[in-house]
């Protein structure tokens, strides 16, 4: 018997099939590819992937659910199973210089930090195709000037194109959450945008954010100095949400941009 969805895990089990089925068109996956899968859960997406002849590593953290996935998969294709967290899986490791083709319906508790993890090792990735909390979506896809603009859209929109597709209904799930979800997609920039040094365009990111009511010369003090700012052309008294990713990577590179 499958075991029943768990809070402490956050799982939202995908069964409604015409919404399976515009999560596979999305994904287009090909015989032979390399694919990730996070959270297989009860196999919504896991079966109709191996049936598609990929190469299917799955990463799930509950041990009960990752027990009955190969039996369920027998037959099915080549299934990889890692009885892992995802959040501290080592996906470059995995990748061993190929480049990985991400998936999954990301379970609600840990989204944030988890996409924060996969941007770490973005360049052992591909594409990734996610289905998201709705607000979590639209912050990743959020402009400057908005509400929903933060930290992890300037980190992930530094080094991904971020695509919306589609929203998806609570009743697509079981038990139905509380909220709507989104699927989208991320793809690796080609050419990402130049911010110097990483660790101090991360500092600075964060620090922004981390206080955002405050302006930038208040929240940045510890970090920068006027003079960056004016270097940058951009003032101080501004806040994090105002500014957009080319001002948040010159300030890390201490310049203006030829």
């Amino acid at each position: 018997m499958i075991p029943a969805p768990r809070k402490r895990f956050g799982q939202h089990f995908l069964r409604d099939c015409a919404i399976i089925d515009r999560v596979l068109a999305a994904i287009d996956p090909k015989p032979n590819q390399f694919i990730v899968e996070i959270g297989p859960g009860r196999g919504a997406l896991t079966l109709p992937l191996l049936d598609r002849g990929c190469t299917l590593h799955a990463i799930e953290l509950d041990r009960d659910l990752a027990a009955h996935l190969p039996a369920m998969a027998a037959g099915r294709g080549e299934l990889i199973l890692h009885q892992a967290d995802a959040v501290t899986f080592d996906f470059s490791a995995l990748a061993a210089g190929k480049r990985l083709r991400v998936v999954g319906n990301l379970p609600y508790n840990v989204s944030t930090p988890l996409l924060f993890h996969l941007i770490d090792q973005i360049d052992a990735i591909e594409d990734m195709t996610f289905m998201l909390q709705k607000e979590v979506a639209a912050r990743l896809a959020a402009p400057p000037g908005t509400k929903t603009y933060g930290r992890l859209s300037v980190m992930v929109q530094w080094r991904c194109d971020v695509e919306q597709l589609f929203d998806v209904a609570p009743d697509a799930f079981v038990p139905p959450p509380n909220v709507f979800s989104s699927v989208l997609r991320l793809r690796p920039r080609q050419s990402p945008l130049a911010v110097g040094d990483a660790q101090r365009f991360h500092d600075i990111v964060r620090a922004a954010f981390g206080q955002r009511r405050k302006t930038l010369r208040n929240s940045l003090r510890l970090l920068l100095d006027e003079a960056v700012f004016e270097r940058a052309g951009i003032d101080s008294r501004r806040r994090a949400e105002e500014l957009t990713l080319d001002e948040f990577a010159q300030l890390a590179r201490g310049t203006v941009t030829d």
